[in-house]
């Protein structure tokens, strides 16, 4: 495995709890060594999205991911249908930023609704038609299969296996630089019994576009905000990442904590600082 220097590491803004102008985040994940961000767009959209982006390239950072995509699922047909104009815009952002990647968190039951089923169709459909807009504009899309626990409200995406079929059925062919892949969190998959299987198909197909670390805590206070700094949960860390690169994986190992009873009260600085320890000796 790659020894993991800070050069390797990539810093999810959420990471630190927005409490700084996205100006102000960058040079300071520059300042300590970190080699690309992944910024969300509740930092980016209504202001100069070129001069974020000129600010990154300056500060000699890469854009990992750009976060995240409007969730899908709606209740009526124009609702859907401004979902999807709301990713397109997210899209164009995200090509003048760089960004290696768009996020894609898929969403969940529209309000008032049971049908699993249906969600997951508007999720495909939806993606066939960004995927379109992705390709105009040179940005991957990634989906992001989330934990079980989050498919009635965040995403009826909750298994490797079903993103990457999903990819592949949109994106036939295995082709050498698909447009389509998957996003891997650990604190999503971790638990997962054929995670090696799906970590070595997703490699096989090239579709492995971003891999996010942090640590499941037990006992767990919030599952969406009450994440653990890698090292402090029982998630083993190392052992994912050395499946991720034996299947090809080369590009930015990318820290995202969600953490409002712990690491969003604290300085960003004291968080980047662990995050660089913990990212040497817990990944």
């Amino acid at each position: 495995m790659r020894v993991l220097r800070p050069e390797l590491c990539a810093i999810n803004t959420a990471t630190l709890g927005f409490q700084t102008p996205i100006e102000e985040t960058i040079e300071a994940v520059a300042r300590q060594g970190f080699g690309g961000i992944a910024p969300w767009r509740r930092e980016v959209e209504g202001k100069a999205t070129a001069a974020i982006a000129r600010r990154i390239r300056e500060a000699g950072l890469a854009v990992t991911g750009y976060c995240r995509s409007t969730f899908i699922p709606a209740s009526t047909k124009s609702d859907f249908a401004d979902n999807i104009d709301s990713n397109r815009r997210a899209l164009r952002d995200a090509a003048t930023l760089g960004a290696k990647s768009f996020v894609m968190v898929v969403g969940g039951l529209p309000t008032g609704s049971k049908d699993l089923g249906a969600a997951r169709a508007q999720v495909a459909d939806a993606t066939a038609l960004l995927l379109e807009d992705a390709r105009r504009l040179g940005v991957r899309l990634a989906l992001e299969p989330l934990h079980p626990v989050y498919a009635a409200e965040r995403s009826c995406l909750t298994l490797l296996s079903e993103a990457l079929a999903l990819a592949d059925r949109l994106e036939p062919g295995q082709p050498a630089a698909p447009s389509l892949g998957i996003c891997l969190d650990v604190y999503h998959v971790w638990w997962d019994p054929c995670l090696d299987r799906d970590i070595a198909r997703g490699g096989r197909s090239n579709r492995i576009f971003g891999f996010h670390v942090c640590d499941w805590l037990v006992p767990t206070a919030d599952v969406l905000n009450d994440r653990g700094m890698m090292g402090d949960g029982v998630i083993d860390i190392a052992a994912i990442r050395h499946s991720v690169e034996a299947a090809g994986y080369s590009d930015l190992v990318e820290v995202e904590i969600f953490s409002s009873t712990n690491w969003w009260k604290r300085p960003i600085t004291e968080t980047l600082r662990v995050c660089k320890e913990r990212f040497a000796s817990a990944c």
